[in-house]
């Protein structure tokens, strides 16, 4: 038995954690900019990176670097660092030299525009801004968003039966450029916890599929997305049950959290799909249903035009008979193995759900029992505004 206790110390909850996030002038009207996360001991580290081909530099130098600990993580937004070629990575090697003595093998990582050199010189005279006492995960969460609109970050006390207890808390940025693939995003996850490594990566990744790689804005990848978990191991304290359990909910809350952010988004929705011939079936159909772009105009039109749902769940590729289908908004069922029930005051009914901020979209395809969820937002014209003029 375990209890999991919400607090509000975000990558801070963990004994021995500190971040903080400063302005170094990377952003414009003195906005934080860049941010830290310190161990005052080193840390097992476990990581899972984007998918993209064009792998950003800070990626890159962190996997030459081979099998290591660290104390300390490095974090600027507004430039990604990314398809930036070998001189990427001297530049990350030259900032990171110009750190104390007492951080140990430091990395960095990077969000914001591709194709630019890091402004190296604003980033040096940032660190020195830093104070490595300062328990600031709210400033940090502020310092390495993009287009958010509001800063994410979650924590848990977990308590064990016998009293005993250790923390695990995160921070993240991510609003655009989220596809179920490796969501667009950065999230740092730090514990107490005395974990292996081997555990950590192991646990990382089997959350990373059920979460980050769940979630859908619109369908694409970016250079740099990254998932770090660092444990210091303070506490002495470790139970694989409720550190899973912990991990997935702060992972899934995250995930929800982009996507309900996503740019220009009015809604949050979950595609719960079951009764798929496998998991993996009902996961391709539900992350089919989170990227369509037909579905997701039709949300932000609040209109339940169920016909695109079952529409994309027959494009899939995954088995699927209309004869077994069913199709639910909330708990409307309009569509049910071939009986149409989408009248007139059904469609209110539905429509009145589509009008919420946050609901599910269920599809049943009545043919095992594979199940999956994905999470997804609207398509408005916000989301147009925002990308055309990204760069400038």
């Amino acid at each position: 038995m375990y209890k999991l206790t919400k607090i509000e110390s975000g990558v801070c909850a963990a004994d021995g954690f500190f971040a903080d996030g400063v302005s170094a002038g990377l952003k414009p009207d003195g906005a934080k900019d860049m941010a830290f996360i310190y161990s005052d001991t080193l840390c097992d580290i476990a990581s899972v990176f984007t998918t993209n081909k064009m792998t950003a530099a800070p990626i890159r130098h962190f996997r030459n670097k081979g099998d290591f600990q660290t104390n300390f993580v490095l974090i600027n937004s507004k430039n990604a660092n990314a398809m930036t070629g070998k001189a990427g990575i001297e530049d990350i090697d030259e900032i990171l030299s110009a750190l104390p003595a007492n951080i140990t093998n430091p990395v960095m990582s990077s969000t914001g525009v591709i194709g630019v050199r890091l402004p190296k010189d604003k980033i040096i005279s940032g660190t020195k801004l830093f104070n490595l006492t300062t328990r600031n995960s709210d400033a940090a969460a502020q310092a390495i968003m993009t287009t958010d609109s509001f800063a994410k970050k979650i924590a848990y006390k977990v308590e064990l039966e016998d009293g005993s207890n250790f923390h695990i808390g995160a921070i993240a940025k991510g609003a655009g450029m989220i596809n179920p693939a490796m969501a667009t995003m950065l999230c740092f996850i730090t514990t107490d916890a005395d974990i292996t490594k081997e555990e950590m990566q192991t646990l990382l990744n089997a959350n990373t599929q059920l979460t980050f790689n769940a979630a859908s804005v619109d369908g694409d990848t970016s250079t740099n997305d990254t998932v770090m978990l660092l444990s210091n191991k303070k506490s002495g304290i470790y139970n694989k049950e409720a550190f899973n359990k912990a991990l997935y909910e702060i992972m899934t809350f995250l995930a929800r959290e982009m996507v309900r952010d996503g740019e220009g988004a009015t809604k949050l929705v979950t595609y719960k799909v079951t009764g798929a011939v496998s998991d993996k079936e009902a996961e391709v159909v539900a992350k089919a249903l989170s990227n369509s772009l037909l579905v997701k105009t039709a949300l932000y039109g609040e209109d339940p035009n169920w016909g695109r749902i079952a529409s994309t769940v027959g494009a899939s590729g995954a088995k699927a008979d209309e004869a077994l289908l069913s199709i639910s908004f909330d708990d409307v069922c309009v569509y049910d193995k071939g009986n149409l029930y989408f009248d007139e005051a059904m469609e209110v009914k539905a429509a009145q759900v589509m009008k919420k901020d946050s609901f599910t979209i269920s599809c049943d395809l009545g043919l095992g029992d594979g199940s999956f969820r994905a999470y997804g937002c609207d398509l408005g014209y916000k989301y147009v505004e925002i990308n055309a003029d990204y760069r400038t």
